[in-house]
């Protein structure tokens, strides 16, 4: 299971940022589940469902993206299931899974399940 937090980001009606959001959201496996202009102000609000996993940098890229007009605010929502075999070379949840080795410091390679067996 993955984790997702909803995202909310803000921009300015008037910069037309909301395609760049939606590139950066879609680039990171996010989901818009709603739209609203803030009332009395010229933002825009947008939720979406995002992995934590690829939550790291990306208020970063973000505001790189939309030269600092798009802000988010994230908080933790719930679990989700992932779909996909992370044992199957070439699946998306086997490049996740293999990042994450990465980042951990672990090999490269998933280890063979014999190396969890009791050798008695």
């Amino acid at each position: 299971s993955s984790r997702v937090s909803p995202t909310q980001l803000a921009c300015p009606l008037d910069l037309g940022c909301h395609s760049v959001i939606y590139s950066v959201l879609n680039q990171r496996r996010g989901h818009v589940i709603g739209e609203e202009q803030r009332p009395g102000t010229p933002l825009y609000n947008i939720k979406a469902y995002l992995p934590v996993m690829e939550s790291f940098g990306f208020t970063a890229v973000l505001r790189a993206a939309t030269a600092g007009q798009a802000f988010p605010q994230s908080v933790f929502d719930h679990w989700q299931q992932f779909t996909g075999n992370p044992l199957e070379a070439g699946t998306k949840a086997n490049q996740i899974a293999l990042n994450i080795r990465k980042r951990k410091g672990l090999s490269a390679e998933l280890p063979d399940l014999d190396r969890y067996m009791d050798k008695l």
